[in-house]
């Protein structure tokens, strides 16, 4: 026979348990949600959020995909033989040039 204890909670929240539990009994419910938070934990799901780490990281992939095409676009013009003056190439150097990589976050 399992041991029982008793639990004291906020009435709120055994309001919210009691609208949410369904057929379940209360005991069940707890234990589900438990067992269920604690797995979520373990597997490491982070419920659609990400790290400052994975953000500044596509943050960076961005950066460099920008900086690339702006390249990409900078040599094509030259292939065509576009007359391009002097200043459109200084702005788009100086775009490029201001897309440099930021320093790493420091962990």
């Amino acid at each position: 026979m399992e041991k029982k204890r008793m639990l004291i909670i906020d009435s709120d929240v055994m309001k919210t348990l009691d609208e949410n539990r369904g057929d379940m009994s209360v005991s069940d419910f707890i234990d589900f949600l438990i067992n269920n938070q604690l797995q979520q934990d373990i597997s490491g799901q982070n419920n659609g959020h990400i790290t400052k780490e994975e953000f500044h990281q596509f943050e960076q992939g961005i950066r460099e995909l920008l900086r690339n095409f702006l390249e990409f676009f900078l040599s094509y013009g030259l292939e065509l033989g576009k007359n391009t003056t002097g200043e459109e190439l200084e702005k788009l150097s100086h775009a490029i040039q201001s897309l440099e990589m930021s320093p790493e976050v420091k962990k």
